[in-house]
């Protein structure tokens, strides 16, 4: 069963509420989130080195599920739906609110990133993975979904 609960948003100076889904579990007597969140997989041909750089070196909190396989705990996060030729591609970029004084600190711990790219919704660049992908990182100019 599905059951829409009144939940607190606080964005910027705007303090408001939203619907959001909930089900209720009979067998618990509870209600929670229908979702509850997010699990992001990033593939790498060098899996070990690209989970160091997120413990190690952005030190993003971690579980570890069983033999050294780590799961990450992001920050908050948003999500845009952009139309495409085709589907089933995916992209994944982190933001931050200063990307200039980021990319110094990264660069102070040897991470690579490209040259800094300027666009209408905001500034990117692309961080080296130590298994060799890349990743987006980038200062938002439009605005952020609540949170």
């Amino acid at each position: 069963m599905v059951v829409w609960v009144h939940r607190p948003i606080l964005a910027g100076v705007f303090f408001g509420m939203y619907l959001a889904p909930h089900v209720y579990t009979p067998e618990r007597g509870i209600i929670h989130p229908m979702i509850s969140g997010a699990h992001i997989i990033i593939f790498s041909k060098n899996a070990q080195a690209d989970r160091e750089f997120f413990r190690k070196v952005l030190k993003f909190p971690h579980a570890d599920a069983g033999d050294g396989w780590l799961i990450f705990a992001l920050p908050p996060a948003e999500l845009a739906i952009h139309p495409a030729e085709e589907n089933g591609s995916h992209e994944l970029y982190l933001l931050c609110d200063d990307l200039k004084s980021t990319v110094k600190a990264l660069k102070q711990k040897k991470v690579r990133c490209s040259a800094s790219v300027e666009h209408e919704w905001g500034t990117i660049v692309m961080v080296k993975l130590p298994g060799g992908g890349k990743l987006g990182l980038y200062q938002p100019k439009h605005a952020l979904a609540p949170r």
